[in-house]
């Protein structure tokens, strides 16, 4: 499928987006359980959060890392909102003194626009990062691949067309560090043939059952990014 051909997620999959809810109660039934049957892990890893979206909404998530042995940290740039691009050059530094301090590269959770924004840190420095987990994350069809690009435009101030173009001309740079996908076939925000990745060599997709905006308290997410961050920082 061209990107031209991504269309935005089913209506009835943005109905679905209610259940929540009922993702967040499962995940604190098994969290417990999770603890106990996930390979513990050490270093470095910064989570980021989505489109709107700010620290808040990555709490649950950075907590369990830290909990499993991870040295966490939250993005803190507030709102994840207005021109993505505004946000690379001072995460990249935070990096940069990150590593200097602690010697180790650190991994990069990122979800929704979070997880394209860690794939553009990856492209841009890939000295700077260890690995990338993305959930729900858009890569490709531009913003005619959610339910949220007339948003998105007007909070960046740039047309389809433009944003479009933007991410074809940085596409033409590969990204050698190792990504992990996670993406929702029933996913109400981001579609998820957006989220397929077959420009790049080092790209892993997993699949899980869920709601975009309850991936980050997906049990099944909280498994592949604790396996998936113990395999790497491992290496």
């Amino acid at each position: 499928m061209s990107d031209d051909q991504i269309a935005p997620p089913a209506r009835w999959h943005t109905l679905l987006e209610g259940r929540v809810a009922a993702e967040a109660s499962m995940l604190m039934l098994q969290l417990p359980m999770l603890r106990m049957q996930l390979p513990e892990g050490s270093g470095p890893v910064m989570v980021l959060p989505g489109f709107m979206a700010d620290d808040t909404s990555t709490w649950l998530l950075r907590r369990f890392l830290t909990s499993m042995g991870y040295s966490v940290a939250p993005w803190s740039m507030g709102q994840n909102r207005g021109l993505m691009m505004q946000y690379l050059g001072p995460l990249i530094d935070r990096l940069s003194d990150w590593h200097s301090q602690t010697g180790e590269k650190p991994s990069l959770v990122g979800w929704s626009r979070g997880g394209t924004l860690s794939r553009e840190i990856a492209r841009e420095r890939p000295d700077l990062v260890r690995s990338v987990v993305t959930m729900g994350s858009p890569v490709r069809g531009g913003v005619h691949g959610t339910s949220i690009g007339r948003w998105v435009s007007v909070e960046t101030g740039l047309t389809p067309e433009q944003l479009t173009a933007l991410l074809r001309q940085r596409q033409r740079k590969i990204i050698t560090t190792p990504i992990t996908a996670i993406y929702s076939k029933t996913d109400g925000v981001v579609s998820w043939q957006a989220c397929i990745d077959d420009l790049n060599p080092n790209v892993e997709h997993k699949l899980v059952e869920g709601s975009h905006v309850g991936l980050g308290v997906n049990a099944a997410v909280y498994r592949i990014v604790a396996r998936t961050l113990a395999r790497h920082h491992a290496d």
